[in-house]
């Protein structure tokens, strides 16, 4: 059983910065590939950003150059720290896992994270 539980989400204005938290059951890590992906009201759920077990990275267009990934392998957590934040940004955001490089085998519960002055 994978379970994965995100932290970190909240309100932040336009241009801020928010960093979101995953902490993973033990077996996952240095073995799947981890996520984020996001939901906005009305909106089908997207892919934002993943990163492979061996580093290879994969944003979404609306997201590069502004979002990170990053993972620890020893603590079990991946990270999407979240700069030049815009409205719509705003979304539910989801952590995920899985064995291709789209990570989407296994979900956390979300966190809510809102950008607006």
């Amino acid at each position: 059983q994978v379970h994965l539980v995100e932290s970190g989400g909240g309100l932040a204005q336009p241009g801020g910065s928010l960093s979101l938290s995953c902490l993973g059951s033990g077996s996952i890590f240095g073995i799947y590939s981890m996520g984020w992906y996001r939901q906005a009201p009305g909106k089908q759920r997207e892919l934002v950003a993943t990163l492979t077990n061996g580093g290879g990275t994969t944003y979404a267009d609306s997201v590069k150059g502004r979002f990170t990934i990053s993972r620890d392998n020893i603590k079990n957590t991946v990270s999407l720290q979240m700069n030049s934040l815009k409205s719509e940004d705003t979304a539910v955001y989801y952590c995920s896992a899985g064995r291709g490089w789209d990570a989407n085998d296994y979900w956390g519960r979300g966190t809510q994270v809102t950008v607006s002055s």
